[in-house]
């Protein structure tokens, strides 16, 4: 089958492999223009594109593919028998959707309609699901509306955190992408319940902000949702520190104190008073322009105490 393959991070990699190694042919790797990084701000492709430049596959780099009309030229001149779409990161409009034999299908990191859009692993962690899954569905105007193709569901590990579980979904995505693709004639499409629909939106990096008044197993679940982006942080001393590794501590009876206050030093990390009764034990931290370290050593050497506070 002739494919044009519509992805940008690493966890559209599996999927594109998966369709190369079952001797389908893409034609074209749209993927999003490259992005400065570091303190140089050096333009760097995103996995996918470097993945087409390795296995010489063309590609194209709209700026905004709903304002870039040769993009449904180019895709006119190939006339792909479909096209995959796993976590591209743009609209993409009707004219391109509907253009191959086989319209436009989608790989989602949820399952449908639970999770629609931008951020679903990171949500469902948030959120402490128990579940979530892979679904494949046939793209439309709306975002993430179209009918399912196929679903698979997945259990979510108790410490897992977003990048662990989005590697583990980019797989099993994958896999049922070549399920869809060498049944696609006789799969029975499912209209979604929308009134079933819950929602992911885009994640900023203020997101990340710890609200101390928050129960210490919200605060536990929201460093692992937000790992390795946009990661969790809280202030002590005007410096932000980012907290990468820590479990709350329920049932417990802080002494007289107010959300953020350290409790106690141990070595086995910080505790933290949170809402509702509860503790935070910080195991892993990393200070503002300083490699990642053990809570215990940073409170060693910045001779940390009970009764400071963290922002």
């Amino acid at each position: 089958m002739r494919i044009i393959f519509f992805g940008s991070p690493a966890a559209a990699l599996p999927s594109s492999e998966k369709i190369l190694d079952a001797s389908h042919s893409i034609e074209l790797v749209i993927t999003q223009p490259d992005k400065p990084t570091g303190r140089g701000k050096k333009l760097m492709p995103c996995p996918v594109k470097k993945m087409a430049v390795d296995q010489d596959i063309p590609v194209y780099q709209p700026e905004r593919i709903r304002k870039d009309p040769a993009v449904l030229e180019k895709l006119k001149e190939i006339q792909p028998d479909l096209n995959v779409v796993v976590a591209y990161g743009q609209i993409i409009p009707s004219s391109i959707i509907y253009l191959p034999k086989y319209n436009s299908v989608n790989v989602h990191f949820s399952l449908l309609p639970h999770y629609r859009g931008a951020s679903p692993v990171q949500w469902a962690l948030l959120n402490g699901e128990k579940k979530t899954g892979i679904t494949v569905f046939e793209l439309n105007e709306k975002m993430d509306e179209g009918d399912i193709l196929l679903q698979e569901e997945v259990s979510i590990e108790p410490e897992e955190n977003a990048a662990g579980l989005e590697a583990r979904l980019a797989q099993t995505g994958a896999e049922l992408l070549i399920k869809t693709i060498s049944e696609i004639d006789r799969i029975k499409r499912q209209k979604q319940d929308h009134s079933q629909a819950t929602y992911a939106p885009k994640l900023s990096k203020e997101d990340g902000m710890i609200d101390w008044g928050k129960d210490a197993i919200h605060i536990e679940r929201q460093i692992r949702a937000f790992a390795p982006w946009p990661s969790t942080f809280a202030f002590f001393r005007e410096k932000r520190i980012k907290i990468h590794k820590g479990k709350g501590m329920e049932n417990q009876d802080p002494p007289s104190s107010s959300p953020g206050e350290i409790l106690e030093v141990r070595k086995e990390g910080i505790e933290v008073r949170c809402g509702e009764h509860s503790v935070f034990l910080i195991e892993r931290l990393q200070p503002e322009n300083r490699n990642a370290m053990e809570a215990y050593a940073f409170s060693l050497g910045g001779r940390i105490k009970p009764g400071e506070k963290f922002a």
